[in-house]
């Protein structure tokens, strides 16, 4: 897709499952997008010339970063642009994803990475519709939706919950 409004960047295709999520909730929001692998320590070089050319166009919105480990990517990333950058730190690392949120989490002064919880990939996804929701309606009235949609579920959870402890 040319020029989405979300970029999804990941370090390694052992991610894809994962950050499919994040495709998955920004589509059913209405937001273009596009999925992208580039390593922040075996492709530098490549994620440059890819955030200058794609990221830094107008109709780029925000770039989501899933990464885990040392979780550079987020934080290459943001380096390059002034873009907002969301980044995920994704688990599977020996600390089950903690390595990679305080990696995430740590960026140097000048470098801001807004930051989800671990395989918060939902999250992250709405994070970057609120930034554009900012602007665009649609994506507003989109995620009005959702979140009505969420808090009809919990309400029904709730009622067919008390429906089962009154026949107990």
């Amino acid at each position: 897709m040319n020029n989405p409004k979300v970029e999804i960047i990941m370090g390694s295709s052992s991610d894809l499952e994962k950050m499919k999520k994040v495709e998955e909730t920004l589509n059913q929001l209405g937001i273009s997008n596009r999925m992208s692998i580039f390593s922040a320590h075996r492709t530098p070089a490549e994620l440059s010339d890819f955030i200058k050319h794609n990221v830094n166009v107008i109709t780029c919105e925000a770039v989501i970063a899933g990464a885990g480990m040392s979780a550079a990517l987020a934080g290459a990333i943001a380096a390059e642009t002034l873009k907002p950058v969301i980044g995920i730190p994704l688990s599977g690392g020996k600390f089950k994803g903690i390595e990679a949120l305080l990696s995430t989490l740590e960026m140097p002064p000048g470098n801001p990475v807004l930051v989800v919880g671990v395989d918060a990939t939902k999250n992250a996804a709405l994070a970057a519709a609120r930034i554009i929701a900012l602007h665009d309606s649609e994506v507003y009235k989109n995620l009005a939706l959702l979140k009505s949609k969420d808090r009809d579920k919990v309400l029904a959870d709730n009622a067919s919950l008390q429906v089962s402890n009154k026949t107990e």
